[in-house]
């Protein structure tokens, strides 16, 4: 087995994603907050709240896992880059899909800002394919 250096793009990347665990914290907080009813929210609320916060938490880490493997790949360019940051991203856009969608007293629909959760899923989508191709053909 052949170990593989972070390159400095990737480790760069990294800092920046485990940065965005302190958020994912907050959220934790926060929703801990909303299951004591200290937090005023309708049940679609409640339930797009713990989807972004459970898409945050399991994206971010796939995410971290994914640039070592990218680094691993024979990607260049684009590919590479998609490779790199489409899981990471997705775990912005999808998370904030989630929870701007549903902003509001008394929301019981998601409001336009759910096109950030299809974007998400489609940099979820670019990202996992970029990169298992790219294992793949390694």
């Amino acid at each position: 087995m052949t170990a593989v250096a972070l390159s400095a793009e990737s480790r760069i990347i990294a800092g920046a994603v485990l940065l965005t665990v302190v958020t994912i914290a907050f959220g934790g907080w926060f929703l801990s907050r909303v299951v004591r009813g200290q937090v005023e929210m309708t049940p679609f609320q409640a339930a797009f709240a713990r989807a972004g916060h459970a898409h945050a938490g399991v994206l971010v880490t796939l995410g971290l896992v994914g640039l070592l493997y990218a680094d691993a790949t024979g990607l260049s360019g684009v590919a590479l880059w998609i490779a790199r940051l489409g899981v990471p991203v997705a775990a912005a856009l999808m998370s904030a899909g989630f929870f701007l969608s549903s902003l509001g007293k008394g929301v019981t629909r998601p409001n336009r800002l759910i096109i950030l959760l299809w974007l998400g899923a489609l940099s979820l989508c670019a990202g996992v394919i970029a990169l298992g191709l790219g294992l793949i053909t390694a």
